[in-house]
């Protein structure tokens, strides 16, 4: 391979884009692969081949344009993972309808705001899921729905809101039951889902997910057909995906990693979606990789982290694991080598991207040296251009960090009804700005270093807080580490680690110390280190270091530094 002069990479592939919308490649594959299983959700005892699958989503697609739905009209999904989910998600692509993933932690405020912003004219919702009660919930936004006709709801706080389809059997005041929903498309529905096929184009928007900032309101990250129907595929290929495979999929639906990672990288080779759960329980994962013969398993750090210290993980035969991903957040070295090594997930990759790049833009390759999977985020996606920036706006030589630019057929078309917040994000020459801090090498391996705002700033030092945590992941007690900075009068920011130890394990904060000494610079050593039980983080398994900060700062007293 050429030696690069610069951090540019550009994902050359004589495999073409697929240029269909998500409806008509579903219909394809449904066709090819009709007797294969498609669909495992152990939860709910369902199994469906994909010529199974193709009916149940007809019917659902049909069923929707009984509601009054249109192409381009919006329609909510708040739900945890189930069968229902994912026939939505293939129905709505097949009416031409925009699916809007809403996050299953929001309350009240949040619900209105995602439903508001984008305007949804339907909501698909569960009655409930742990601490969640959906339907309460709705009904304290829209108390109009207790009278209302099922389909004709007039909501005050919710004007664009028509139609509430419930999961579950209860009947619900003003809603209509899914499986009802299922059941109304007649002759007519069905002819005009079939002629709507030809009609629908690939570019347009077909998926809305809200992007977790950390302030101000979330982003509504809008998809086409094209964007997550390719990122799907290209992801399956690097995994080496076929219809032998069985995919584990754990991981949040309202998510890419569910919906894209997951379902479309399953769909677009073939291969089986399994479902463990609700949500991710590690005991019950592992049973389903066991009992299902998995060969593929999908998660973030501290799912496999779960797993790995299960106190019965031993009685799991896992030898029919062969692939996966770990993604959604850093993925430290020491985690991967114990999943390749335990897990039997010899060609696991690590994937990198962000939901406004559909999301996966860096992969690595299951033929890629184990050091380089375990080490870096792989190389550039297929189609995709990736750069790296200094603050100026100028590429960088090989290695040297910088912020990490995207472009190409995976960047999003836009913030849904944000026009300014989409240009300070997508430039004049559609690069997506990522926020990311990351190297590229001489061969084309990424690296993310971290987050831009994460970057430690100590007496003008730039520390990263990746370096420090893949460093303490190697003390023997340490099971998972956090890095952060905080305010400090003299340096301007200060290191702290908030550490986790494995069961039965104690350690104090000088032996963390020492155990750093001559073994990192001076100035990386964490003046302050917490031990805890776990960490503040989002439904997706993401680490919130805003909030680490925000606690550390009270429980230390310290100043917030002020910048000119």
């Amino acid at each position: 391979m050429q030696s690069l002069t610069q951090s540019y990479v550009h994902g050359a592939s004589d495999k073409p884009l697929i240029g269909e919308t998500i409806g008509r490649f579903f219909d394809a594959a449904a066709a090819q692969w009709a007797e294969r299983p498609a669909l495992v959700v152990r939860h709910q005892k369902v199994r469906m081949s994909y010529a199974e699958l193709k009916a149940a989503v007809d019917r659902l697609a049909a069923g929707l344009l009984t509601l009054g739905l249109a192409p381009g009209d919006r329609i909510g999904i708040w739900s945890p993972n189930n069968s229902e989910w994912v026939l939505t998600q293939f129905a709505s692509a097949k009416a031409g309808l925009i699916l809007v993933n809403i996050n299953p932690s929001y309350r009240v405020t949040e619900l209105e705001y995602a439903l508001n912003k984008v305007g949804c004219k339907a909501l698909v919702l569960a009655e409930r899921f742990k601490t969640s009660d959906y339907i309460g919930m709705l009904r304290e936004l829209t108390p109009e729905l207790a009278r209302a006709t099922p389909g004709k709801l007039e909501s005050a706080r919710l004007p664009a809101l028509r139609a509430v389809v419930a999961l579950g059997e209860a009947n619900h005041a003003g809603c209509l039951r899914f499986a009802e929903v299922a059941g109304r498309g007649g002759a007519a529905e069905h002819k005009r889902i079939a002629e709507l096929a030809p009609l629908l184009q690939f570019d347009e928007p077909i998926n809305i997910q809200f992007t977790s900032g950390t302030t101000g309101f979330p982003k509504g990250a809008t998809l086409s057909h094209h964007n997550i129907l390719n990122n799907g595929f290209f992801i399956g290929e690097a995994m080496r995906l076929s219809p032998a495979d069985r995919l584990c999929i754990p991981v949040p639906l309202y998510h890419c990693f569910g919906m894209v990672l997951g379902n479309l990288a399953a769909v677009t080779h073939g291969a089986c979606m399994v479902f463990p759960g609700e949500g991710f329980d590690a005991l019950t994962t592992l049973e389903t990789v066991a009992q299902e013969r998995c060969t593929a398993l999908h998660g973030v750090p501290t799912m496999f982290i779960a797993q790995l210290d299960h106190a019965d993980f031993a009685r799991f035969d896992l030898t029919s694991l062969r692939t996966g991903i770990m993604a959604g957040s850093p993925c430290p070295i020491e985690v991967m080598k114990r999943a390749v090594d335990k897990m039997h997930l010899s060609e696991i990759t690590i994937a990198y991207g962000m939901t406004e790049t559909s999301p996966v833009s860096f992969q690595s390759s299951t033929a890629d040296p184990l050091e380089r999977r375990v080490a870096t985020v792989g190389r550039i996606q297929p189609h995709i251009e990736v750069k790296i920036v200094d603050t100026q706006g100028r590429i960088v030589p090989p290695g040297a960090p910088g912020e990490l630019l995207t472009r190409g057929y995976c960047v999003m078309l836009g913030y849904w009804g944000d026009e300014e917040r989409t240009r300070e994000a997508i430039d004049a020459a559609r690069w997506m700005h990522t926020g990311d801090l990351a190297t590229i090498d001489a061969e084309g391996y990424c690296n993310i270093v971290g987050r831009i705002k994460d970057m430690v700033i100590r007496g003008g030092e730039n520390v990263y807080p990746r370096e420090i945590e893949e460093f303490l992941y190697r003390h023997p007690k340490i099971q998972d580490v956090q890095v952060i900075g905080v305010p400090d009068d003299r340096y301007g920011e200060e290191i702290c680690a908030w550490v986790r130890l494995r069961p039965g394990m104690s350690a104090g904060e000088e032996e963390i110390r020492a155990f750093c000494r001559g073994q990192i610079a001076h100035y990386k050593v964490p003046r302050y280190i917490k031990f805890v039980d776990e960490f503040p983080m989002t439904v997706t398994g993401k680490i919130q270091k805003f909030i680490m900060r925000e606690r550390m700062i009270a429980e230390l007293g310290l100043k917030i530094q002020k910048t000119a």
